[in-house]
């Protein structure tokens, strides 16, 4: 793989039209980022949960102050990999011209990491599969193909998102969100579909990148970028370079603030959060500046600064100082792995004391599991109703409350649990609860 076909500016549904000149006010990634900003699915994150159930009187973090950061420190991330290169090859902007362009291109993707993930964080996500594991939805099994199957009992939030900004939904633009073909490939962290992912101990196939139903639209974008095929499976491909700098955002961002969202909610000590970031903070001796500050709050801010620029710096030179390995698919870890030892170690300890402490939260496994509960209620109200030939008089007011931009013209049974799917994973907390308890009878809409 090379860059400079990586870098591919040509755009989802207009491939025969030219790319804009250098006169214009944004580049075509630029563009890519305006368009995510101002999209409804983008708007929707700020009402799903990231890991703490939406604020009341503390603030914390949701999907879409998440996804902001995660961009903010993916720019980062790729103008330092853009700067090293460019001083070991001064030369670079002349045999590829969007090199320049990779901070861009990275943040667009970041912003869009998130926007498949349904409600409710990432029980959401297992409230789906268990629904057609486990639940009322096991009767499909013997109306979908096995790779179709594989899709609906490991619904993944990322797959989902490369069906949200390519698929023509009904009523909608044929084009979907009309991306570069860069940024479309550089949020598939796992470029194959569901029913060769799940592999442990590769980090390609941790999960999968795109469902059953978007494998021809995947199949295009790595032949446009000169994807080269998994030798470990030819039915998928190797990732993208950028999907690694993308996932080091996304790995900074919730690792670091998780920690402070914590403290905000009393669930961790102050001191406990410095012990855990302090160590990443470099070589710089903090301790004047963290005992001048009064505010603890202010404290785990100057903390969580500091600590993500130590991740980022470390990142960006792994990246720049092993290109070479991630052009040819064979670098095969996450670039926080690949950090200096010291390091790594502490971002596992992190990991550890999130997972007891954080992930393990009564408030968050409350709401985990009030997640779960309406999730998989609403499959169980939807997905019969949209799928029966001779609907009931209930199931045509169900089907009523899809919205049109969801219907399928397609007859087969894949095809309409797909549409459904698309429904009930595009809801927000706030509007998945209070469907639930409309059509539950929990609370009556009101008449004024």
């Amino acid at each position: 793989m090379n860059w400079k076909q990586l870098l591919s500016a040509k755009r989802w549904g207009y491939e025969h039209r030219q790319v804009s000149d250098h006169l214009d006010a944004r580049s075509e990634f630029q563009r890519d980022y305006d368009r995510l900003i101002f999209s409804s699915p983008f708007r929707r994150l700020q009402n799903k949960t990231q890991v703490f159930p939406l604020p009341g009187a503390v603030f914390v973090h949701n999907r879409l102050t998440h996804s902001l950061e995660v961009a903010s420190v993916g720019r980062s991330l790729g103008r330092l990999f853009y700067n090293l290169t460019k001083k070991d090859n001064p030369d670079i902007d002349r045999d590829c011209p969007f090199l320049q362009e990779v901070g861009n291109i990275i943040s667009a993707a970041c912003l869009s990491h998130d926007l498949g993930n349904p409600a409710f964080g990432h029980s959401g996500e297992a409230a789906i599969s268990s629904y057609f594991i486990e639940g009322a939805g096991k009767k499909y099994q013997e109306l979908v193909t096995p790779q179709q199957w594989a899709d609906l009992t490991h619904f993944e939030g990322n797959a989902n998102a490369l069906r949200i900004l390519t698929h023509a939904f009904n009523g909608k633009d044929e084009r979907g969100y009309a991306l570069t073909y860069a940024t479309l490939a550089s949020i598939v962290k796992y470029p194959c579909a569901a029913i060769d992912g799940h592999i442990k101990g590769n980090h390609h196939r941790k999960k999968y990148g795109f469902f059953e139903s978007e494998v021809q639209t995947f199949e295009k974008i790595a032949t446009e970028l000169g994807l080269e095929r998994d030798p470990t499976n030819t039915h998928g491909y190797l990732r993208h370079p950028l999907v690694y700098l993308v996932e080091a955002a996304d790995d900074i961002c919730y690792n670091i603030i998780d920690l402070e969202d914590a403290h905000h909610l009393k669930i961790l000590s102050y001191q406990q959060v410095e012990d855990l970031l302090l160590p990443l903070c470099g070589g710089e001796d903090l301790r004047t500046r963290l005992d001048a500050l009064k505010d603890t709050g202010s404290r785990v801010e100057l903390l969580r600064a500091k600590a993500i620029n130590t991740l980022i710096h470390g990142c960006a030179e792994v990246f720049a100082k092993n290109q070479d390995a991630f052009l040819s698919g064979t670098f095969r870890s996450a670039l926080i792995d690949a950090l200096d030892q010291p390091i790594v170690e502490q971002m596992r300890r992190i990991s550890d004391i999130s997972v007891a402490q954080i992930y393990n939260a009564p408030t968050v496994v409350q709401i985990e599991i009030a997640g779960y509960k309406v999730m998989n209620a609403l499959l169980e109200e939807f997905i019969p109703a949209y799928l029966k030939t001779n609907k009931s008089m209930f199931d045509k007011k169900l089907v009523a409350m899809i919205p049109e931009q969801f219907h399928t013209g397609k007859n087969d049974a894949y095809a309409k649990i797909r549409a459904v799917l698309d429904f009930v994973s595009g809801m927000t907390d706030v509007y998945a609860v209070d469907l639930y308890r409309k059509i539950k009878g929990i609370s009556i809409p009101s008449l004024d």
